[in-house]
């Protein structure tokens, strides 16, 4: 009939994927897992919060005031340094680790430091007991701490009215989102749905008010953030807290950063009082280093702005079991298996019977391509019981060939080298012609243009 409305059909989302359907299956077609999809009911959209009616109006860039973008220092230098400068004022922050790597401990200290500095801070943590709470924040005493405003609360609803009031906070901590569900969905906490629309809200609500809003989210057990992909993009920055629970050292990793330069690193060492800063992690991570041990190379990585020294140890034995095995820890894998063609193709170095193990000490991650040669000559080292001299450092990207690449910045990882007291550096050929007058005077450099001349440049 005409004027009458059409009913509008349910829809119906996957919890694992969040695809939609128009009808139930018991199969999402998309990612093929059973009895996910849900029906989808209607209610306000995240858009709908807070609306101030499409204000906006475009500028110049020129005219454009970057002083309402102030950072807040959180008063832990190695944080500020992977936010690139600490946190800004509207800016959201997901921060995401492993359970029990220090994520809580970390933005509990960080709160703690805000809380002297001045700006107002709400911790909202998913549990409906606040003496829970209290108890786990006191139990990480950091000055600061007891003016630590607390929400307990699993409802979004609830964290949006204390964001919202008259004397509301300047920089919110949310541990974790995973827990906070919306009253409007029908879905459980936790589900791609719920993610989706308590981040969008909380995101919008924060741009709105000009609040800090730091995230924490769990991982999924590949080490990849729990959730749907838009949630990296909804937000500014995304950290990434790396490090083995049975190692004392932490890495705090900027993925991305919109407000400062992505792949900065900031280093931490877990003690009784909670994290503690590392200002020269070169030292750190070399402190332990073997004298005379084959299979362990030095390499200097520069994944931010900050190079960092870091060892690099393999160990080649004979297969035992069958088929030989490639086992790493803190490095790509695949990146490995390469390598490994590449030695046995180009140089002659026959491991296919052999198994291969490579880490990364002190439980740091590195996987940038300028550690290919040092990978490849640690792996050699143990093959032939060759150890490298303990003054020389290796660096260099190794293509399909066997050639030497140039790798980025240089300059600063040679400076890192010579202030270690590393007296030669084996390098790529192109990156020494690129070199001022005063970096090539700084070591002695061993340029290379292929595997087999560094090789023998590292081994002798």
């Amino acid at each position: 009939m005409a004027g009458k409305r059409k009913k509008s059909s349910p829809a119906y989302e996957c919890t694992a994927c969040g695809a939609r359907q128009s009808r139930w299956l018991g199969r999402c077609p998309v990612c093929q897992a059973w009895n996910t999809l849900e029906e989808v009911l209607p209610g306000p959209s995240a858009a709908a919060v807070e609306r101030s009616g499409g204000t906006a109006r475009p500028v110049r860039v020129a005219d454009v005031d970057t002083d309402d973008a102030r950072r807040l220092p959180t008063g832990i230098a190695e944080l500020d340094r992977a936010l690139g400068g600490g946190p800004v004022a509207g800016g959201v922050i997901l921060l995401g680790g492993d359970p029990g790597i220090g994520k809580s401990t970390l933005l509990m200290q960080a709160r703690a430091a805000l809380g002297l500095a001045g700006p107002r801070v709400l911790f909202v943590r998913g549990v409906l007991c606040a003496s829970l709470c209290g108890l786990g924040a006191r139990g990480r005493a950091a000055p600061g701490v007891d003016d630590v405003r607390l929400l307990a609360t699993t409802e979004l609803e609830d964290a949006e009215a204390a964001l919202q009031a008259k004397d509301g906070p300047a920089v919110v901590v949310v541990d974790s989102i995973q827990p906070l569900r919306s009253g409007q969905l029908a879905s459980a906490s936790g589900s791609v749905t719920q993610l989706r629309e308590v981040t969008a809200r909380l995101v919008d609500l924060a741009k709105r008010r000009g609040v800090a809003l730091f995230l924490i989210g769990h991982v999924t057990k590949d080490g990849a953030l729990a959730g749907p992909k838009v949630l990296e993009h909804l937000v500014d920055t995304v950290l990434s807290f790396e490090g083995d629970r049975s190692h004392a050292f932490r890495l705090v990793r900027a993925v991305k950063n919109r407000f400062g330069p992505a792949q900065e690193v900031g280093v931490f060492e877990m003690v009784r009082e909670g994290l503690r800063e590392v200002p020269d992690p070169s030292a750190l991570f070399l402190a332990e280093r073997p004298a005379e041990a084959s299979g362990s190379v030095v390499v200097p990585t520069a994944e931010g702005t900050r190079p960092l020294l870091i060892e690099l140890q393999a160990l080649v034995a004979p297969a035992s079991y069958g088929s030989a095995r490639r086992v790493v820890s803190g490095l790509d894998g695949s990146r490995l298996a390469i390598l490994l063609a590449i030695l046995e193709r180009r140089v002659g170095v026959r491991l296919h019977d052999r198994d291969v193990f490579a880490s990364v000490a002190g439980g740091a991650r590195a996987s940038e391509r300028a550690l290919d040669l040092a990978l490849a000559v640690a792996v050699v080292s143990s093959a032939r019981d060759l150890p490298v001299a303990a003054d020389v450092a290796v660096l260099g990207e190794l293509g399909l060939a066997g050639e030497v690449r140039a790798v980025p910045r240089m300059g600063p990882r040679l400076l890192e080298i010579a202030k270690m007291g590393f007296a030669r550096a084996v390098l790529p050929r192109a990156n020494v012609e690129r070199l001022t007058k005063r970096e090539r005077g700084l070591i002695e450099l061993s340029p290379v243009r292929s595997l087999d001349e560094g090789l023998r440049a590292a081994l002798g």
